[in-house]
């Protein structure tokens, strides 16, 4: 990858607020957003194309970026900055509820992002509105001119709005892509089918690697003649949060692929160890910013989280 070329992320950046029996407290977040600080935690150089509001909570998405050495190349939100409020109970999913502004997100695709994005070396799309159909035409052109493509397509419960055409959506964008991930979650949410049934179905639509998560029973990459499946790594500590496990999971294999697709199962199995690593350490910290196994050396991870 040359010195200057940076990966272009698309999607979502917001402010997560989290409650639980505990409090109240605040992360910056966005799967996509996740994805991108990941990746330039991974040592990637990486640009982040999402809406941001001209607002405090905006002003915290920008200076957390900055921190990670993450390019932001935003668009304007006429409601603001996006949030989203997670409830969790004891031993409970939690449950979201999204803004106006999370909900009515757009990216503009001007001529800073479509530079951006033909110079990239990997393109990243996550959580974006794919049922909406002139925002799903205006990626897909956007993004016609980038070499690499992965896609995860991140339905949230309570912003989709068509899930019909979120699917015709999405399956435009993901034919022919380089790398599609998928959870458990988005083949019950937006199919109804088993996530093997639609790893079978994203491989029909000619994408090259599915990379398909099942939460704590860890993933599985088939791509061509391989198909290899990984458990989560055990690591020292508590699972203390599992938000933000599944965006480490594809910044990781995202970062593994920018160095050359893997063309044996071997290798598949070598980029998808590390990712379950790197998913592992994420978990043992609360928020969602992307964690390297090797930075918890000397951690007393029970005594870390809120």
């Amino acid at each position: 990858m040359a010195a200057e070329s940076r990966v272009v992320v698309i999607g979502d950046a917001l402010i997560d607020e989290l409650r639980d029996d505990s409090g109240v407290r605040e992360f910056v977040g966005g799967a996509a957003l996740n994805v991108a600080v990941g990746l330039s935690r991974l040592g990637v150089p990486t640009s982040l194309i999402a809406m941001i509001g001209d607002d405090e909570p905006g002003e915290r998405i920008r200076g957390f970026l900055a921190d990670y050495g993450v390019e932001l190349i935003a668009s304007a939100s006429p409601h603001g900055t996006s949030r989203a409020v997670s409830t969790r109970s004891a031993g409970g999913e939690p449950t979201y509820v999204f803004n106006t502004a999370a909900q009515q997100r757009r990216v503009v695709y001007g001529a800073a992002e479509r530079a951006a994005i033909a110079a990239a070396p990997l393109v990243a799309i996550s959580c974006v509105p794919f049922d909406d159909r002139a925002q799903t035409d205006e990626l897909i052109d956007a993004v016609a001119a980038a070499s690499v493509v992965a896609i995860d397509p991140n339905p949230r419960a309570g912003m989709l709005h068509d899930r019909d055409e979120f699917v015709r959506g999405f399956e435009r964008a993901a034919a022919g892509a380089t790398l599609v991930k998928v959870g458990d979650d988005d083949a019950e949410l937006l199919y109804g089918i088993s996530l093997d049934a639609l790893t079978d179905r994203l491989v029909g639509l000619g994408v090259g690697a599915v990379l398909a998560t099942r939460g704590s029973a860890g993933a599985r990459i088939v791509a061509g003649g391989a198909d290899v499946s990984l458990p989560v790594s055990a690591l020292p500590g508590r699972i203390v949060d599992t938000m933000g496990a599944g965006d480490a999971v594809l910044a990781s294999v995202a970062a593994s692929v920018i160095e050359g697709r893997p063309e044996s199962g071997d290798a598949w199995r070598a980029v998808l160890q590390r990712a379950m690593d790197v998913a592992a350490a994420t978990c043992r910290v609360e928020g969602a910013l992307l964690r390297l196994p090797e930075s918890l050396g000397g951690i007393d991870l029970d005594r870390i989280g809120t």
